[in-house]
Parts: structure tokens; C-alpha cells; sequence
């Protein structure tokens, strides 16, 4: 029987993290009058809000939108190719107790938004917050831009995104309520954990290993001794392993325990993998 025992830090780039959408460029100022004549003073076109999404839009974003937007993207139909589609809109909280405005891109908006949209993506997805964790969805959430805040947009709304492969989305179906269970979803990879050719891809693309299971990992503060973890996931993985193979007397399996950086970012449990 062998046991690969990749508890070591791991390049991890699959979290997705929240996004906020950039300013939108507004109408310039109109020319100012000529000085030979009397003039009132030239006034700033205010803002305006903006249309407020809606559940069930598609977006062709890009992976580098989903992780920090660059730009705003307007919806397109669902039946052209698309990479997210939103399944929550939400209301920020802009006030404090104190009367004052938050910003929309405050940690406390951002705060709100990560509950709601994490909270809520397994449900659309159909499946419980633990299988998940095995699979490439993302929830990923965007704001107006100040500028459309300060005109009263206080919308944001919560996409579903999934990875291909490192900075590549998986083009979605028309409806992704329900879908957290595709087999095209699901997490898999080129090569072992803690080998230079691992890299993280939807079991739809080539690979050779597949995740099977995760391992709750106790702590609050700072991440475990990679020992003390590879100690606490062994007999799971090595479990979910044997129950998987077709001989229960010869079978391989790895383990991966959080990064610094997804343990600091709220990843309590490492992975369990086998070959696929």
C-alpha cells in the first residue's frame, strides 16, 4: 500500500476573490463659455444609477474580470457562450449607526456581500456547502461604481463563475441552477499535489488526479504545523482512497493542506486526492 503525503504548501489559485467594479467613465464637463461673454458657470452632468441586474443574467466575463474587474460588462443572452451568470441581487448597507455612508467598496460592504453570495451559491448550485468544496464553481460579486452609488445605486450582485484551468473560466449552461453536481465541474488536476506539474482543472479537461474528499482542520488563529496536518488528514484520505480503489490491499492517494494566504482567507480543511 502506498501513501503519497502531500501536505507541504501548495500553489493554490482557484479562490476567486469578491469583486468591485471600477468608476465608469462619466459625461465630460461641457465646454466652458467663450470669456468675451457673460456666462453662468458650466455645470457637472450628475451621475445617474444605472439599470439594477437582474437574477438570471449572463455576462461574458473574462478571468481577469471575475477576479478584479477592469471594466463594466453588460449582460448578454444566455444562449450565446457566457462564463457567469447571476444568481443573487442584493441591497448593500451603506448606512452606519452613526448616520453616516458607507463606500461601496468598504469592508463592510464587502463583508456583506461575501456572506450572501458564498452563503447562498449551493444552494442555486443544488448541493451542500461541504461538496463544494470539491468543486470548481465560484461565487464572485460586483457593486455599482461610486460614482453610480453616490446617484443612489445600491445593488450588488452575485455571479456564478467556474475555473477550466489557471486563468481560464469554464463557458457555463444556460441555467446553472442545479448544476453543482456536473461531472465537468468537479475538481481534478494534471499531476500529484506537490509535484511541479500540478495544476488545478474541472474534470471536464485532461488529468490524472481527481479530489475526493476534505478534512476539517481546528484552528482560528494561525495555520497549523504542515505535521500536525498531515497527521489529522492521513486517515481520512487514506480511508476515502481505499473505498475508492480497485484493489483495497494497493491503492495511492495524496493530501493538500491550505496555503498561508486560504487559511488566512477562512479555508479551514485541507483536500484529499486520488488518481483519476
Amino acid at each position: 500500500m502506498r501513501g503519497l503525503r502531500a501536505a507541504a504548501l501548495l500553489l493554490a489559485a482557484l479562490a476567486l476573490a469578491g469583486c468591485t467594479s471600477p468608476p465608469t467613465a462619466d459625461a465630460p464637463d461641457p465646454a466652458p463659455a467663450s470669456p468675451s461673454l457673460a456666462s453662468t458657470p458650466s455645470e457637472t452632468v450628475p451621475p445617474e444609477p444605472g439599470p439594477k441586474p437582474k437574477v438570471g443574467e449572463c455576462h461574458a466575463l473574462t478571468f481577469a474580470q471575475a477576479v478584479a474587474v477592469v471594466g463594466r460588462t453588460e449582460p448578454i443572452a444566455c444562449g450565446r457562450k457566457h462564463t457567469a451568470q447571476t444568481y443573487f441581487v442584493g441591497r448593500l448597507d451603506l448606512e452606519t449607526k452613526a448616520g453616516f455612508s458607507r463606500r461601496v467598496d468598504s469592508q463592510a460592504a464587502q463583508r456583506q456581500m461575501r456572506q450572501a453570495c458564498t452563503t447562498r451559491l449551493p444552494r442555486h448550485l443544488g448541493v451542500r456547502p461541504r461538496e463544494l468544496r470539491l468543486s470548481m464553481a465560484q461565487a464572485v460579486w460586483f457593486t455599482p461604481s461610486p460614482k453610480r452609488a453616490e446617484a443612489g445605486a445600491d445593488w450588488f450582485r452575485c455571479d456564478v463563475v467556474a475555473v477550466a484551468a489557471p486563468r481560464q473560466l469554464l463557458p457555463l449552461p444556460r441555467r446553472t441552477k442545479g448544476w453543482g453536481d456536473a461531472p465537468a465541474v468537479a475538481m481534478c488536476a494534471t499531476a500529484a499535489p506537490g509535484t511541479k506539474a500540478f495544476e488545478r482543472v474541472s474534470c471536464g479537461a485532461r488529468h490524472t488526479w481527481r479530489a475526493s474528499s476534505t478534512v476539517d482542520l481546528p484552528g482560528k488563529g494561525r495555520l497549523p504545523k504542515q505535521a500536525d496536518i498531515a497527521d489529522r488528514m492521513e486517515s481520512t484520505c487514506r480511508d476515502a482512497a481505499r473505498a475508492q480503489a480497485d484493489d483495497p490491499l494497493d491503492f495511492t492517494w495524496s493530501q493538500e493542506s491550505p496555503t498561508e494566504g486560504q487559511w488566512e482567507a477562512g479555508q479551514r480543511y485541507g483536500i484529499c486526492w486520488v488518481p483519476a
